[in-house]
């Protein structure tokens, strides 16, 4: 697989919980630290991700807010 983004983040599937059209997907990425990505039901059948299985979280983006209370 071929992407531009650079922000490559190789993780373990801890979870997968579907809803009606979208399922949260949480990854290990080690050191304490998960992402979780929303995604379609369709896009984890076609993946075909399983909790235990390896997964990449994909980050592209044009800026990143950071905002305190």
């Amino acid at each position: 697989m071929k992407i531009s983004a650079r922000n490559i983040i190789p993780g373990t599937i801890v979870a997968i919980k579907k809803g009606a059209t979208t399922s949260h997907v949480r990854l290990d990425i080690g050191g304490g630290n998960f992402i979780t990505s929303s995604i379609t039901n369709e896009a984890v059948d076609d993946l075909k991700l399983v909790v235990g299985g390896k997964a990449s979280a994909i980050i592209k983006s044009s800026e990143v807010m950071i905002a305190v209370d």
